[in-house]
């Protein structure tokens, strides 16, 4: 694996000045932790581990959400505790387990901001999946994506 290429521009002005560092990391432990709590985790699992299906496309997901289906928000707000309902939620994260939302206390004595997640039924690993989970979360007697008879 190449690490660094000297080029006459990417070497320093002065010789003796040190331009770049190269710094190796040694994993000897992790620990995942959320709001739920803490959890060790092998560095051979770890290494072995595969990206999320929407890591590269969740922000704009999520933005899209917030800014085109405020009723598909409304809906799986509706599914939150109702002590959480109150303020302004917002999307948070998505991953192939399920949604997270920011809920941001509209009193200012209460500095009660809540971060909480509405978790798939099972696992999702693309697009198809994400939006019958969705229909899930949401109630919707239509969870296979049929369309109602006219």
């Amino acid at each position: 694996m190449l690490l660094q290429f000297d080029t006459p521009r990417s070497m320093p002005a002065d010789r003796a000045e040190t331009r770049y560092t190269l710094l190796r990391l040694k994993i000897e432990s992790v620990v995942v932790t959320d709001a739920t709590g803490a959890e060790p985790v092998s560095t051979h699992d770890l290494l072995a581990a595969t990206p999320d299906p929407f890591c590269e496309v969740e922000s704009s997901l999520l933005q899209h959400w917030e800014t085109a289906h405020h009723d598909v928000l409304a809906r799986l707000v509706s599914r939150l505790p109702a002590p959480l309902r109150r303020g302004h939620v917002r999307p948070l994260g998505l991953d192939r387990y399920g949604v997270r939302f920011r809920v941001e206390s509209d009193l200012e004595s209460d500095h009660a901001d809540h971060n909480i997640r509405l978790p798939f039924y099972k696992p999702v690993d693309d697009m198809t999946g994400l939006g019958q989970a969705i229909r899930v979360l949401m109630g919707c007697p239509f969870i296979t994506g049929l369309r109602a008879r006219r």
